[in-house]
Parts: C-alpha cells; structure tokens; sequence
C-alpha cells in the first residue's frame, strides 16, 4: 500500500513538473524566445507555451484574464501597468534586453541606405512604408518617433502601412507589400529573414529607448514554475543568445 501511495505521489509530481508554463510575449521575441524555450525544455523538460503580439494588445488580453503566467513585453510601461492593478508580482520585474529600430529593405532595392539613412523613404520609389501599429505596440511608437526626429514624418504618413505588430510590419516589407519598413533588430537578424534584405540601425537617440521587461502574474497558478523560467532568461546562455539576436543589455536591471 505504501508503495502504491508513493507511486502516486510520483505520479502527481510528474505530471506538474510536466504541466506547461504559458508565456505572453512581445512580438521582436517571435524568434528569439522559441529558442530559449527549446533550450529550457531540454535542460529541465519543462513545457513552455508561448504567444506573441502587440505588448498592448497582450495587456488587454491579461486585464481581461487570458491565462498567462509570465508576460515579456517590448517595454517597461506596460508590466508596471499590470503592477500597479495588482495583475503582476512587482518583486519579479526584471529588464531583460534593449530593442532596436531598424530600417529594413529587399536585396533587390535600390536603395542606398547607407548614404541616405532614413532620407531614403522620401525617394518616390517607396510607395508604402510599413511600421507597428502605435497605438498598442511600442516598436511602432519608436518608429514613428524616429520619422518625426528625422523631420520627414508628415511627409511620410500617408504612405505607411500599420502592421497589428511588428511582426506583421517586418512581413509586409519581406513579402513586398511594402517597399520598406521600420522593424525590430531581432528580425531583421533573424535566419528567415537576414539574406532577404538589408538595414540601416536608427540611432538611439532618435526614439524612446525600448527597455524591454518581464513580469511574473498574478493570476498564474505555477508561479513557482514562472519564476524559474525568468531566472533562466538571466543566464549568461540566454543573454548570449539575446544578443546574437541584436538585443544589447540593459543599462541597469530590477
């Protein structure tokens, strides 16, 4: 009977470990984060499940009680918007990289980029710029940030083309909806995207610096688990990676 008891115990052990965390994550992460994930659940064998979008719009969804148990997001505003409704554990705040903007166009353009920098989407032969929408992501913030630092924003407007997320931007300028885009770092290096195209990296000081952070849930039921993951994202492994994705580290993390 013991030994029964003790199996079971095993048994019910087994199946939490083997439970699933859920990740809620921030667009730019949609090639970098499957490989953390892959890398996790081959060291622990811990299932992590993850989906992407727009920070804003992946706000709305955990206001509205999707079941997530950690959010990644593309800046630090909307995890201390969580935090301060009591929807996030302010303790495992932790700033996990620093974005980047950059201008991506096709191979085949014509486009000097290096010479012309963001001038380069004042030639006429750009018919349609696409960027992130705004309004719920904040790579699409920075973008339009950098066209008014440049002076070229209301020359531009009407010609951009507002992808959900900047995933969605940085396809519709892979598959030649638009002529150009201003997109994240990460997928620009990303390997579907790389030999596709080439970029010219928006200085810094030209948009919002996107301090990227992540945040445990409230709500989450494996919060024991969650926290586990974020400690992984730490690693000097999943920094390395971080990096190769053109993310650079935080000035100071929390």
């Amino acid at each position: 009977m013991r030994k029964l008891f003790a199996l079971l115990l095993l048994s019910v052990g087994a199946l939490a470990t083997a439970q699933e965390i859920t990740v809620a994550a921030a667009a730019d992460l949609s090639a970098a984060l499957p490989e953390i994930a892959a890398k996790y659940k081959s060291q622990t064998g811990q299932e992590v499940k993850l989906t992407f979008g727009a920070s804003g719009n992946l706000t709305t969804q955990i206001r509205n009680g999707a079941p997530f148990d950690i959010f990644f997001s593309a800046d630090e505003d909307y995890p201390n918007q969580l935090i301060d409704a009591g929807m996030a554990e302010k303790n495992t705040l932790y700033r996990y990289a620093v974005g980047r903007l950059v201008l991506w166009i096709p191979s085949d353009s014509p486009l000097d980029l290096s010479k012309l920098g963001m001038q380069a989407l004042l030639d006429p032969a750009v018919k349609k710029i696409s960027i992130a929408n705004p309004q719920h992501a904040p790579y699409g913030r920075a973008a339009e940030a950098a066209l008014r630092h440049f002076g070229i924003y209301d020359q531009v407007s009407i010609r951009l083309v507002l992808g959900e997320n900047v995933s969605q931007a940085a396809q519709f300028v892979e598959s030649g909806n638009a002529q150009a885009g201003l997109i994240a770092l990460s997928h620009a290096l990303a390997p579907a995207m790389k030999p596709k195209g080439r970029y010219w990296t928006v200085p810094l000081d030209a948009y919002p610096t996107l301090n990227q952070a992540a945040v445990v849930l409230s709500q989450s039921r494996q919060k024991e688990a969650a926290r586990k993951f974020l400690e992984f994202v730490r690693s000097a492994e999943v920094t390395s990676l971080l990096q190769s994705y053109g993310f650079s580290l935080p000035a100071e993390t929390h």
